[in-house]
């Protein structure tokens, strides 16, 4: 028989905490990047002294096998494709539609503003040229974030792009089939091999494959993975850009005594699946409903798959209850938790959403689960943790591009505006800056 699943209880009621009492009251899990640093800089360090050779030996060390080359050749991905089970392509089909027409609708158009007459500046927006999309391993396969990574960097414009993902031993060194097929059905000939640490820094330095062919370095790194992931990414920042340091997965459900308590634990649930790290918390002003919550929890976990991995991560000091006043001040605590994902499950729950300022992403009303917007919804599901949500935005077409300003101003332009910019260099004690606009009059008298 199980034992029953209690979460934690934060009991806010009657209190007035501040944002940063917030901060600190909430359940909140996260990861110490920093103590794993000293760990991952060696391996970052041989991949870009000694290329692919040092990225095979990794993947040979925590991955358990060397494929025979880094760049999957492209008759396995054609492969994997043809094999891949019908039910799942159709799934991945209408997962990519729908992503394609979400991202189709955020790309940025160029805009030209005349300051003055004869000066304008131009905002240009322009694509990422080479990049990297990290598609982790571990615990599960994860085609949905080849389509979350491809599709937005696609729609932005980028031309060349390199999809790395882990080496698996049942597959003979290559990343899952699963994975191979998504990239195929998106148009991605280029797949590495490599994951990990070792994979971030192939990608960040480049070099040569076993074959000798060149393996060239990116610009940019997206994609979820490990804490040692994330360690390389921080190392290599700088180098590349990099989408963001990414945590282990959270949900935060706001609900009202409205709420089916059967949904909000199959949602807090969803989430546990993913890590023993998950975070699942509930805020609500219905003591009956948090206790229905957990009598459901208890019902649901029998015939869940993972239910040890699931457990771990429910009774964690990540995940808990916390029990508000009202939805006022649930919203408070919502907006200082910055869930990666919220769900808001409440009466009038479009009205509550609207009012939410620092989610990842926002899963309004009992039908929309963030198991739809993982695969199904159009949205992307590359989100930020740890409370990131309050300063970053989740991956998106905006993602892969650059803004550039393009400044034209005529000669007559320039000299109107010549003195301001002479006595702000003065004002600075630049003066050679105000010097180089003199130059192009004083030439001319």
């Amino acid at each position: 028989m199980t034992s029953r699943i209690e979460l934690a209880r934060v009991d806010l009621r009657g209190r007035t905490p501040t944002t940063a009492q917030l901060r600190t009251a909430l359940p909140r899990g996260g990861v110490d990047v920093d103590s794993v640093l000293h760990q991952v800089r060696p391996v970052v360090e041989a991949v870009r002294d000694r290329g692919a050779a040092a990225a095979l030996e990794f993947g040979a060390k925590f991955d358990g096998v060397t494929p025979d080359s880094v760049r999957v050749p492209a008759q396995r991905l054609a492969a994997a494709l043809d094999e891949l089970d019908p039910a799942v392509r159709a799934a991945l089909e209408v997962a990519i539609d729908r992503t394609r027409a979400v991202h189709a609708d955020q790309r940025r158009t160029d805009t030209a503003t005349e300051v003055v007459p004869g000066g304008t500046v131009t905002e240009r927006w322009v694509p990422v040229e080479r990049v990297g999309l990290y598609v982790p391993g571990g615990n599960a396969v994860y085609p949905s974030s080849v389509v979350m990574n491809v599709v937005p960097a696609q729609a932005a414009g980028v031309e060349s792009l390199v999809v790395a993902s882990p080496p698996q031993q049942q597959f003979g060194g290559l990343p899952h089939p699963t994975i191979l097929a998504a990239a195929r059905l998106l148009g991605v000939d280029e797949v590495w091999a490599v994951g990990g640490a070792q994979a971030v820094a192939l990608l960040s330095y480049g070099g040569t494959d076993t074959d000798g062919a060149e393996l060239l370095p990116v610009d940019l790194i997206t994609g979820p993975g490990n804490i040692y992931v994330t360690a390389a990414k921080r190392l290599c920042r700088g180098l590349v850009g990099i989408d963001a340091e990414a945590g282990p997965t959270e949900i935060a459900v706001l609900a009202d005594a409205t709420a089916d308590p059967v949904h909000v634990a199959a949602d807090l649930i969803s989430q546990a699946e993913h890590d023993v790290l998950a975070a699942s918390v509930l805020v609500t002003d219905s003591p009956e409903l948090a206790d229905a919550v957990d009598t459901a929890l208890t019902a649901q976990l029998p015939v869940v798959k993972h239910a040890d991995r699931v457990t771990t991560a429910l009774t964690g000091t990540q995940s808990g209850t916390v029990l508000v006043d009202d939805i006022e001040q649930g919203l408070r605590v919502v907006n200082a938790y910055a869930a990666e994902h919220l769900e808001i499950q409440t009466a009038d729950a479009a009205a509550v959403a609207a009012r939410v300022r620092s989610a990842g992403a926002i899963f309004v009303g009992p039908y929309a689960p963030v198991s739809l917007g993982d695969y199904c919804a159009g949205s992307n599901h590359v989100l930020p943790t740890a409370g990131c949500a309050r300063h970053s935005s989740g991956l998106s077409v905006q993602t892969f591009l650059r803004g550039i300003h393009v400044v034209e101003y005529s000669e007559t332009a320039l000299k109107d505006v010549a003195g301001h910019v002479v006595a702000l260099a003065d004002a600075e004690d630049l003066p050679a800056h105000g010097q180089a606009v003199r130059a192009r009059f004083e030439a001319l008298s």
